[in-house]
């Protein structure tokens, strides 16, 4: 979820934040800014990734969040972002393609903190985590100042009471009418969270101001995929425009595909087993180009499919597919990578790992198709071996 989006949200919350307004181009900078109240503005490029104030961008203006000091010099900055890529730390090599920026009222800050509340696996449940040392990357504090991460794990049964956030804010430091304040903020934002699904709340900073307010200036929420169903509201506010293009695509046949930056690209059903063959690989000296899971059911269709997008990527050089025949025999997996492959004209080197019902049967199959076509399509029957070979054939 973009910034905008989850101010908008914290805003129907009750959570005091930032105020802005979101613009797709520069020249409704002075439209926006009449709705602004503070004399100086802040300008927010608008992608999905942290570390945006020390990004650059690839025409080398440097800065995601810039500090305007004038109606003139926001739209300026604006102009500088709109339709270009910011490269951050949190990016791909090629940066975010910036499409909305944030006009922000600029706020006197007088302490800056660190809040978010995520899901732990080891607590079973939600946990805030918070630091008084706000507005500097959290690994940074973690790393240089692990004194100053305070967590604490939130009930699941009764969720977060007020008694229970004021003692957490009077512990990172806020006191008198700032420690009440951070209290209800506190509050409020685990009731969004709840209340809508989501992983994971981060604000950073969540600041003091003079005038006595209590402000997220930023606001990072992650929501999971399988409320989707019941959360339309929020997906609606999805940007698929600041996803891979290739990962939007594998959602749409129900594949599970991340893109990686190696040369062998893998094929596999299961997550588990998708794991251990990219492991395999890099043990072979080589990198894996992407995790995808075809998932149990895989048949012809879900293979073209994943074959398609997976040559998308230019850097693929070889595919190792990776099968363990349970729910599915591998004989019909075999003629449906065969099918594939016809159907797709495939010219890179496919190594295919068989194992489980009808392995055998699978991996003549693969022979046969290859002694007759010439075809690089070859079978194997253990994965070491299958990474050896796919590793062997791209060299």
């Amino acid at each position: 979820m973009h910034e905008y989006h989850a101010k908008n949200l914290m805003g129907k919350y009750g959570v005091d934040h930032q105020r802005g307004y979101v613009v797709e181009s520069a020249d409704q900078v002075p439209e926006v800014a009449k709705n602004i109240t503070t004399e100086n503005l802040i300008v927010k490029a608008q992608i999905l990734a942290g570390g945006r104030g020390k990004g650059k961008f690839n025409t080398g203006f440097e800065g995601g969040v810039k500090f305007a000091t004038s109606v003139e010099k926001a739209q300026e900055y604006t102009s500088k972002m709109l339709g270009n890529r910011l490269i951050t730390k949190q990016t791909a090599a090629e940066g975010a393609m910036v499409n909305k920026v944030y006009i922000a009222e600029c706020l006197d800050i007088g302490h800056e903190y660190y809040f978010a509340i995520l899901y732990r696996a080891a607590d079973n449940g939600p946990v805030m985590v918070a630091s008084n040392r706000g507005g500097v990357d959290i690994e940074e504090i973690s790393q240089k100042h692990p004194e100053d991460i305070h967590s604490e794990p939130i009930p699941f049964d009764t969720g977060l009471g007020m008694d229970q956030a004021l003692a957490f804010a009077a512990k990172l430091g806020f006191k008198g009418g700032y420690q009440s304040k951070a209290a209800e903020a506190m509050v409020n934002l685990y009731k969004l969270m709840s209340e809508n699904d989501a992983t994971q709340v981060e604000v950073n900073p969540l600041v003091e101001t003079p005038d006595g307010r209590v402000v997220c200036v930023d606001g990072k929420i992650n929501f999971d995929d399988n409320a989707s169903f019941r959360r339309k509201d929020i997906w609606a506010m999805r940007d698929p425009s600041q996803e891979d293009p290739k990962e939007v695509e594998a959602e749409k046949h129900n594949l599970s595909y991340i893109a990686l930056d190696g040369n062998i690209a893998c094929l596999v059903n299961g997550a588990g087993l998708a794991m251990a063959t990219m492991d395999i690989i890099q043990a072979n000296g080589a990198k894996p180009a992407n995790f995808l899971d075809v998932g149990g059911g895989s048949n012809q269709k879900t293979v073209t499919a994943a074959f398609k997008i997976i040559l998308t990527d230019p850097n693929v050089k070889g595919i190792l597919v990776n099968i363990f025949g349970g729910i599915v025999r591998c004989d019909v997996i075999a003629q449906g990578l065969i099918a594939a492959v016809e159907e797709l004209g495939l010219k890179v080197p496919i190594v295919a790992r068989l194992a489980g019902t009808n392995s055998a049967e699978g991996i003549a199959l693969l022979k046969k198709y290859q002694d007759d076509t010439g075809t690089a399509l070859v079978g194997a029957e253990d994965l070491g071996d299958a990474a050896a070979k796919i590793v062997a054939l791209i060299k």
